[in-house]
């Protein structure tokens, strides 16, 4: 199976660069033709035009719309993927080339391989497992496919919202295999956080100045900003913004117990990101503190001198970047409302005669299903089918932004249904999918099905 793996991994389709779109497109007809070798039908969708920063308008990769035969009896399940991939060359680092799939002691190392031709395949090899023993599939099954999810999926939600009365019209259930475990337990992931980015500009002289001559006697825009960003967090990692907060949604003791039983071990943790010790002090507060709270995080400062070395400038006008992400019940616009009042009053108190600009970006929500929704159960059903444990329930600390669109949009059931490793190294250099995870996600996949259609 690691064939079509190995020619899927082949084809460099990083959407980061536009000029390379043509490698997207080229590895969207090689998944078009795959799906109708097996009987599948395909509709290349037009996703429209994108406007880049340089102004220029660019015509988008198509998405793939796909269905296999239809029986009205039946429930019908869509499965997304995506098979563009994040850039990768052999000099970040990488052990062996990111485009040659090499297989190390039961790793298939790769660029894609777990994030997110390897899931993609899978579901395709599940397909093709009912077919070659000539067993009938139990559910309907459409596939909504992708080339630039890796650069914010452009033109797909508006796809979405077109087709919701069309292809989407008989779409039971919406499956996305995205993600990965939290620990080597198999896990159904039922939330992600949302995203809003800001900029802090603070412009003070009309040009950059020399300390020894003006040091001392004009307010530093520097200082400015880092009296703003300091007043965002505090030494627990609180955030100080008030208001922000008051929305989350407040826990449940039957969500409480969900941590109980994930076999996350905080030491192994701090080793492999090689702090001594976290913010808090249980394995549920930290997973808590990544999945279900708020948090937020300063990215850097443009327009300071971070260059090696000793120059001594004032800088003229700084930009202070951070970013919040946001959990159930917290409302995006409504929380860059509070951040940009927050950053206003603390500004008002500097008396600074510099002039302050705050802009937000993304404004991604964030997402959460029902555990008791007939997806989670037929999940839940096939990781005991195939792995013989309960699966761990888990949240995603990161945004997947396209989960909250299906269920808005199309008003479908959610899940996702991971079966890439927590040390697969989705982004990272030396990524890889196992052999293991990878057949025996494609036996998860198979029994989902089943599952499903006895519980529909």
């Amino acid at each position: 199976k690691e064939k079509g793996l190995k020619e899927w991994v082949a084809i460099k389709s990083d959407s980061g660069d536009h000029t390379k779109w043509g490698e997207v497109e080229t590895m969207l007809n090689m998944a078009a033709e795959r799906i109708k070798k097996m009987g599948g039908k395909v509709e290349l969708a037009d996703a429209g035009t994108h406007q880049l920063p340089s102004g220029e308008t660019v015509l988008l990769p198509p998405v793939i719309l796909a269905e296999f035969a239809k029986d009205p009896k039946k429930a019908t399940l869509c499965i997304y993927g995506h098979v563009d991939v994040q850039p990768a060359k052999m000099e970040d680092g990488w052990a062996t080339d990111p485009f040659n799939l090499t297989e190390i002691k039961g790793n298939l190392y790769g660029r894609g391989a777990t994030d997110n031709k390897g899931p993609v395949l899978a579901w395709l090899h599940a397909v093709e497992s009912y077919q070659a023993t000539k067993k009938e599939i139990p559910v309907n099954i459409k596939l909504i496919i992708e080339g630039l999810e890796e650069v914010g999926s452009y033109g797909l939600f508006k796809l979405i919202k077109k087709r919701r009365d069309s292809f989407f019209a008989d779409v039971d259930f919406i499956v996305i295999s995205d993600n990965v475990w939290a620990t080597t337990t198999p896990a159904l992931t039922y939330g992600t956080r949302g995203s809003s980015y800001f900029f802090v500009e603070i412009e003070g002289p009309k040009l950059d100045l020399h300390s020894g001559v003006y040091g001392g006697s004009i307010q530093e825009p520097m200082a400015d900003l880092i009296a703003l960003l300091g007043s965002l967090l505090d030494h627990t990692g609180k955030i100080q913004v008030v208001g922000v907060s008051d929305d989350v949604t407040p826990l449940t003791e039957d969500e409480r117990k969900l941590y109980d039983n994930i076999s996350f071990d905080l030491e192994e943790m701090k080793n492999v990101v090689g702090v001594k010790h976290f913010l808090q002090d249980t394995k549920e507060e930290v997973l808590m503190a990544r999945w279900r709270y708020p948090s937020l995080s300063i990215h850097g400062v443009e327009g300071a001198f971070s260059d090696p070395g000793s120059k001594t400038i004032i800088p003229r006008k700084v930009t202070g970047k951070f970013s919040i992400r946001q959990v159930p019940n917290m409302d995006p616009p409504d929380v860059e409302r509070k951040v940009k009042e927050h950053l206003e009053q603390v500004f008002s108190t500097l008396n600074s005669p510099n002039r302050l600009k705050v802009t937000a970006t993304v404004g991604a929500k964030p997402w959460v299903a029902n555990l008791q929704d007939s997806q989670y159960v037929a999940g839940q059903k096939a990781v005991k089918d195939v792995f013989g444990v309960e699966p761990e329930f888990i949240r995603e600390g990161s945004t997947i932004p396209i989960a909250q669109t299906f269920q808005e949009e199309t008003g479908k059931s959610v899940m996702m249904l991971p079966i890439s490793g927590h040390d697969d190294g989705e982004h990272s250099q030396n990524e890889k999918i196992s052999r293991y995870n990878y057949i025996e996600g494609t036996k998860l996949f198979a029994a989902y099905f089943y599952e499903l259609s006895l519980l529909h």
